[in-house]
C-alpha cells in the first residue's frame, strides 16, 4: 500500500474539516476567487495559475462534502465541468504533483489568527491503513483548543520516535519560522529522554511534558527519592501545585505542575 505526503495532507485535512467548514461555507461572495487570491500570493512563484485554481476548487470541495473520497469531491467541484472530468483532474493532481511541505507549512503559519509566539504541541499518531502501518510524528500550533499541524515526519515503522527525529522536526520549525515563535512545547509522556531534554534546555524552549505517576523524583533538600504522584496526592480538585526544583531521576532538572486527576 502506497502512502505519501499527498495522501497524508488529505488525511490531516479530513480530521480538521469540521473546524473549517463553518467559515468556508459562510455567505461570502465568490469564495473561490478570494481563496485563489490568497493561494496565488503565497504559491505564485512555485505553482502555475491553473494548478492554483484547481487547489482552490479542491479546498472548497473538501469543506462542502467533508470527506476525502475522490468521487464525492469531484461532484462538489464548482464550475461547468462534469464530475468525471473533475475526478480525472483530482487523480492526475494526486499522482503527479509533489507538494512542497515547507511552503504549505508557511501558508498555514501565515494564516493563523493568533499572535506570536505560539504554543506548539508535539505528538505521534499510529494506525493501520489496510495492511500498512501509518506512524506520523507531528508538530502543531495550538490555538483555542485546536491543533493545526504544520510539520510532520513519516516514521519508517511502528514505535516511538527517537531523539534525533524530534530534534530534526524542531530544528525544521526553527529554520522556517525562528525560535522566537515558540512560546512553549507541551508533549505526552513518550517524549522524554536525557538528550532530548538537554536539547530543549540548550535551545531555551519551555516544555510541559506529562510523566507517569510512578516516576521517581529526588527532593533537593532532603535527598529523599519519592514517587512523583506523592507530591500531588493532597492537591484538591480545581487547584494546581507547581514544584520548580525537583529532579527527575537520571534526567535534567524539571519543573512539575500537578492538577487533581492530572498528575
Amino acid at each position: 500500500m502506497f502512502y505519501n505526503d499527498r495522501t497524508l495532507i488529505i488525511s490531516i485535512l479530513e480530521e480538521s474539516l469540521p473546524k473549517f467548514t463553518q467559515a468556508m461555507t459562510a455567505k461570502v461572495p465568490d469564495k473561490n476567487t478570494k481563496l485563489i487570491a490568497v493561494l496565488h500570493t503565497h504559491f505564485g512563484g512555485n505553482m502555475n495559475l491553473a494548478r492554483i485554481m484547481f487547489l482552490a476548487l479542491f479546498v472548497c470541495a473538501l469543506c462542502k462534502v467533508q470527506t476525502v473520497g475522490f468521487e464525492k469531491l469531484a461532484v462538489a467541484f464548482a464550475g461547468s465541468s462534469k464530475s468525471e472530468s473533475s475526478l480525472r483532474r483530482i487523480q492526475h493532481f494526486m499522482a503527479d504533483y509533489k507538494p512542497n511541505t515547507d511552503l504549505i507549512a508557511q501558508l498555514i503559519f501565515k494564516l493563523l489568527p493568533h499572535k506570536l509566539p505560539f504554543r506548539l504541541a508535539l505528538d505521534r499518531t499510529n494506525w493501520k491503513f489496510g495492511s500498512t502501518h501509518i506512524n506520523i510524528l507531528t508538530l502543531a500550533v495550538v490555538y483555542q483548543g485546536v491543533a493545526f499541524p504544520i510539520l510532520y515526519k513519516m516514521m519508517p515503522e511502528c514505535g516511538n520516535s527517537n531523539t534525533q527525529e524530534r530534534v530534526d522536526l524542531l530544528n525544521r520549525h526553527i529554520r522556517l519560522f525562528g525560535i522566537d515563535t515558540i512560546d512553549c512545547l507541551p508533549a505526552d509522556g513518550e517524549f522524554i529522554g536525557e538528550q532530548w531534554l538537554k536539547y530543549l534546555n540548550h535551545q531555551r524552549i519551555r516544555y510541559h511534558i506529562r510523566i507517569r505517576e510512578n516516576f521517581y523524583v529526588d527532593a533537593p533538600h532532603s535527598g529523599k527519592r519519592i514517587k512523583a504522584s506523592w507530591l500531588f496526592s493532597d492537591v484538591k480538585i480545581g487547584t494546581a501545585r507547581a514544584l520548580m526544583s525537583h529532579l527527575l531521576r537520571q534526567q535534567p532538572t524539571l519543573p512539575f505542575i500537578g492538577r487533581q486527576g492530572q498528575k
